[in-house]
């Protein structure tokens, strides 16, 4: 078959090309971009705590090392270990024979020198009533010297008379305070001497109770001015950490120097402690209030984020679309509620989980709430 010109065979080619071309679909358009799935929340304007937070230690506001102050042999134990007791309660006994029989001597010294002074008044008021024409006056200085000498001895009898009565109710050990016995370091039949080094038993005060805690230097101006505006009373709670309801007490105790190694400055709060909830050398959350703050906006904590520009939070718009605002965090509550200083208004719907999604200006789809404190 004879073959057609060469300047046939370009034009068919592209018109071949252009056929081929001409059956090709263009590509579909691309699908809108799928709404990032978010939970949110309302920023809140509401009156939040100013609150400063610190770990503290429990302690007793007075212990008492009971010692004997007589010797002898103790033949009564009044109370059991852990028992409360009361102020005046008899703890102990020890043998009294000893100082009652050195209190009948004492007493008999005192009547006998009681009888030699009598006497040697009326030996003086007789001489002077004989005059010197029968006494001389030498005699009558002699009398005189032994009536200030008996008037002395007696004296001085008196003074053993209420040792002896002192030392005979040392023989009764008597608790000086209300609160709790510990362990039991001595039982009856034992031998006991004065002030002896061992204690025979500790009694610590457990209501009312103490807690000691740091704070920070630079809190101290705040909690200054807070205690003149409030009488000199700020109230402070403490948390068992172990669900229960935290308990009230007041601040009672600021110390007078800041500890340069810590820069803390350590606090007391006192509280009742009637169930004795609060136990020696327990670790509690303690949580001191300065003052109420009015009119505060508020999110959840984990609605705002950190960017390398600071603080932000995604706000829902109504075309459902993300903004990024940023804010400005004054304190984070306790109940995890984070403090909008600027940046934010009440109302408004913030994103509090599903931040990884979101994009500014991207579309959101709202799958619920969360993250809201009551």
């Amino acid at each position: 078959m004879p073959s057609l010109p060469k300047r046939f065979t370009l034009p068919a080619a592209a018109l071949g090309l252009a056929l081929a071309a001409g059956c090709v679909k263009p590509p579909p358009p691309a699908p809108p971009p799928t709404a990032a799935p978010v939970t949110v929340a309302q920023a809140k304007v509401r009156t939040v705590p100013v609150q400063i937070r610190s770990i503290g230690t429990v302690r007793v506001f007075a212990t008492v090392s009971v010692r004997p102050r007589v010797d002898g042999e103790l033949t009564g134990v009044h109370f059991r270990e852990g028992d409360d007791v009361k102020k005046g309660d008899k703890l102990f006994t020890i043998d009294p024979r000893p100082y009652e029989t050195a209190l009948a001597q004492a007493k008999a010294r005192l009547e006998r020198d009681q009888a030699v002074q009598r006497g040697a008044e009326l030996t003086l008021e007789r001489s002077q009533r004989a005059g010197t024409a029968t006494v001389t006056a030498e005699e009558i200085d002699r009398l005189r010297t032994e009536v200030a000498s008996a008037v002395a001895t007696v004296a001085a009898d008196k003074a053993a008379v209420r040792t002896a009565e002192l030392q005979l109710s040392f023989t009764t050990i008597i608790s000086p305070l209300d609160g709790r016995t510990g362990n039991l370091l001595v039982t009856t039949g034992n031998l006991v001497t004065a002030n002896e080094a061992n204690a025979l038993v500790v009694i610590n005060q457990l209501a009312p109770i103490a807690v000691a805690f740091s704070v920070p230097e630079q809190s101290l101006s705040a909690i200054a001015e807070n205690l003149r505006k409030k009488g000199g009373k700020l109230p402070v709670a403490a948390d068992l950490r172990d669900g229960s309801p935290a308990l009230s007490g007041e601040l009672n105790f600021v110390d007078n120097a800041v500890d340069p190694t810590t820069g803390t400055v350590q606090l007391k709060a006192t509280f009742a402690n009637e169930d004795r909830r609060l136990w020696p050398g327990q670790f509690v959350d303690v949580v001191l209030t300065l003052s109420d703050r009015p009119n505060s906006v508020t999110v959840p904590d984990v609605a705002v984020q950190d960017g390398q520009d600071g603080s932000y939070v995604f706000v829902v718009r109504k075309d459902e679309t993300a903004e990024l605002r940023k804010v400005t965090v004054a304190f984070v509550t306790g109940d995890r509620l984070a403090v909008i200083e600027k940046g934010l208004a009440g109302g408004e719907t913030i994103v509090t989980d599903g931040h990884l999604r979101v994009s500014p200006g991207g579309k959101v789809a709202v799958k619920g709430t969360g993250g809201e404190k009551p």
